[in-house]
């Protein structure tokens, strides 16, 4: 497991915006995360935390943190317009990044669902619309591996047109292996029927990043039965902590140390939304969870 580095995000204080009046402060997510005991964070939404890089060293350094990586958010199945606007902002925050020495950057695919729930827009995609996603990812990699030694890694979600096992499966074989890898989610590939170890069997070489998470099964198949949207399942709880869901830890986190690759495994459980007072308490039993399960570094 030395290989497997742990952390956060704000994900796990239900930050889903850069600015919204309800969510943990931003100096708040980083007392606490360092309370918890973790030593690694990841950036979120772009302008929640600090974005010039000076103020955000000295922000992380008061604090003994270290930062992971960021994420963007893309339409690359919308055209070459939505590859221009996915360059720029990916180039924006990679700058960050490489300003802080952070070298990953999780793409995560635009949903078809909104937070009530409704469907945006086809759940589906034209062969083209394929096309576009598939080589924009690639085309997009390698630009920011070669501008800023960033590797970006994409994230298939609940809710967007990369969420099934299958569909996971096809993106990688359709994308290109020297420049896209995976950020497997394990809570998002749970939710959607995947088998977290055996795309890590069959892709070994494609793993370059982790999200932790473990998913309640009663809400994710109630989701499905009453056709609610990712959203709502989170706000009934989908998303919990270990080891009460699936998948399992300590299997999952085995296959993980066979790759002997260096990973970071961010904790990122969905808690939005959510009362100020609620995430701290979680954290620090998730960050003693998985200690005891060979994950670190952690401060006691």
């Amino acid at each position: 497991m030395e290989r497997l580095r742990l952390g956060t995000a704000p994900d796990s204080w239900g930050v889903w915006f850069a600015d919204e009046p309800n969510q943990v402060p931003w100096e708040r997510f980083l007392d606490e995360a360092a309370e918890a005991g973790y030593e690694w964070i990841e950036l979120g939404p772009y302008g929640y935390l600090p974005t010039h890089p000076g103020q955000l060293r000295d922000q992380l350094g008061r604090r003994g943190l270290r930062l992971s990586g960021g994420t963007v958010f893309t339409g690359l199945h919308r055209g070459a317009d939505a590859l221009d606007q996915a360059v720029e902002d990916c180039r924006r925050e990679a700058e960050l990044l490489a300003a802080l020495g952070a070298r990953h950057l999780v793409l995560l695919p635009e949903g078809h669902t909104d937070l009530d729930g409704r469907t945006t827009q086809p759940v589906e995609l034209t062969p083209e619309q394929w096309r576009d996603l598939t080589t924009g990812m690639s085309t997009l990699a390698r630009t920011l591996h070669q501008e800023f030694d960033v590797e970006l890694v994409f994230h298939p979600h609940a809710d967007t047109h990369v969420d099934t096992q299958s569909r996971v499966e096809r993106f990688l074989l359709d994308t290109d292996p020297e420049q896209v890898a995976l950020c497997l989610d394990t809570g998002h590939i749970a939710y959607c029927g995947g088998d977290n170890i055996a795309i890590i069997e069959a892709f070994p070489e494609r793993i370059g990043y982790v999200h932790l998470k473990q998913v309640d099964p009663a809400v994710a198949a109630r989701a499905r039965d009453e056709g609610l949207g990712f959203a709502q399942a989170v706000a009934l709880g989908a998303m919990v902590e270990p080891p009460t869901g699936v998948p399992q830890m300590p299997p999952l986190l085995d296959a993980l140390a066979r790759l002997d690759v260096d990973l970071f495994a961010i904790v990122e459980q969905d808690l939005y939304p959510c009362e100020k007072d609620v995430p701290l308490p979680i954290a620090t039993r998730t960050a003693t969870y998985l200690n005891g399960c060979g994950l670190g570094p952690v401060r006691r």
